[in-house]
């Protein structure tokens, strides 16, 4: 596999804040704002955006994790033994406004199984997707409300967000299979 980074860190740290900016100025007005990472790089990138919020504004931000794996349409094709991480959500999600924070959009499977997982906890007045990066191919008719970055690919590159928490590095790369 052939890797080239997209954004580096200090890149990758402004457009959060840009993310942050965005989320706050499409929510004036409200109090509370009500995060949820899809896990795994979801959580601690909706952790940046959480401190972000708050640094930049009066709102109050709740955070969840996620973990949609048994929601996943593809789960036996994916996962010969699903490994399950754990869902904390520890709001009611009844009535309010839950902005799903992930690091890729790709075909839509895992926004689709985390509306599903959202939706089975109670009845959300609107459920909003932000995302790292949108990488386009998508097999459902989703698009994310917050994109820190498009980048189109082809069906054989693939894109990872690292995040320090997980990878140790923050950054954004590009890998295509070598020829």
């Amino acid at each position: 596999m052939n890797e080239h980074i997209l954004v580096d860190e200090k890149t990758m740290d402004r457009m959060l804040m840009r993310l942050s900016h965005e989320i706050i100025e499409k929510n004036e007005g409200i109090n509370e704002l009500y995060l949820v990472g899809i896990r795994r790089r979801g959580v601690p990138l909706a952790n940046r955006i959480k401190a972000n919020i708050e640094r930049f504004s009066d709102i109050r931000v709740e955070l969840g994790a996620l973990d949609i794996t048994l929601y996943r349409d593809d789960l036996k094709e994916l996962f010969p033994t699903p490994q399950v991480h754990g869902t904390s959500i520890p709001f009611d999600v009844n009535g309010k406004t839950v902005i799903l924070v992930d690091d890729v959009i790709y075909t839509g499977r895992t926004a689709r199984a985390a509306m599903e997982a959202i939706i089975r906890l109670g009845r959300p007045a609107a459920i909003r997707l932000c995302v790292i990066v949108d990488r386009g191919h998508r097999e459902l008719p989703i698009a994310a409300n917050y994109v820190g970055k498009n980048v189109p690919t082809a069906r054989d590159e693939f894109i990872s967000v690292r995040v320090n928490e997980i990878d140790g590095r923050n950054e954004i790369a590009l890998f295509r299979r070598d020829a």
